[in-house]
């Protein structure tokens, strides 16, 4: 059963005397403990997908269902509360805040969610640990690696137990060690907590660790499975 659905969406923007079209008729579907990879080149539709999954966007015509929630047909504060609780997103760049700590992070989301801090703290605790930083739990992102902070990037989306996990080009800004392992993470969190997981990517090489690609051109959207593995 499908957790994230696009069904003949399109996205249209103003561009002068045009409309541009960023999504043409797009259909999706990724269920529970499912992991996308999400590629084409710049400029294809790739964030604007991303946007609409997440529910940043309305789409101009179509259909978003959320968890069997059709986000296109409620308000915007139903939106944003659909995203608060089913939506996880991972940022290109991390955007801590450079004044609070690794758990804190993961707190102060919680806070945006009108729940008290002491109630996710052995959350926090537990996928700080689950990311494998449960030793840096009290240290600032200055104190962390490039790595690190998007491993607090991954624990905090999945603070708030979405159902869907939308990653944008989480390796962007890392080597190819640390984009393995990040990869491999996200592999993990998304069997370990049966996430609809879609990740954005450039980086074709670590494919194999996802169980389908959905290639994006001119709007447009096309879907194979991705049949070899990576080795452990």
């Amino acid at each position: 059963m499908s957790v994230l659905s696009l069904v003949n969406v399109t996205l249209e923007y103003p561009d002068g005397s045009f409309t541009l079209k960023a999504l043409d008729s797009v259909d999706l579907r990724v269920g529970r403990g499912e992991f996308l990879s999400l590629v084409g080149p710049s400029g294809s539709g790739k964030s604007s997908l991303l946007a609409v999954a997440a529910t940043l966007i309305k789409p101009t015509s179509g259909v978003v269902v959320i968890d069997g929630e059709d986000v296109t047909a409620v308000t915007e504060a139903e939106r944003t509360r659909l995203r608060r609780e089913k939506v996880g997103i991972i940022f290109q760049q991390p955007n801590l805040l450079p004044s609070l700590t690794a758990v804190e992070q993961l707190l102060f989301g919680e806070h945006l969610r009108g729940k008290a801090a002491r109630d996710g703290r052995r959350r926090a605790g537990e996928l700080l640990d689950e990311v494998g930083l449960s030793a840096a739990a009290n240290k600032r992102p200055h104190q962390l690696s490039g790595g690190q902070r998007q491993r607090v990037n991954i624990a905090r989306a999945l603070m708030g137990e979405p159902t869907v996990l939308l990653v944008d080009e989480p390796t962007a800004a890392l080597d190819h060690e640390r984009s393995e392992a990040i990869v491999r993470l996200l592999r993990h969190v998304t069997d370990q907590f049966s996430t609809a997981t879609v990740m954005v990517t450039h980086d074709t090489e670590f494919l194999p660790l996802t169980d389908s690609v959905a290639t994006m051109r001119d709007g447009r959207i096309s879907r194979a499975v991705v049949p070899a593995t990576l080795p452990n």
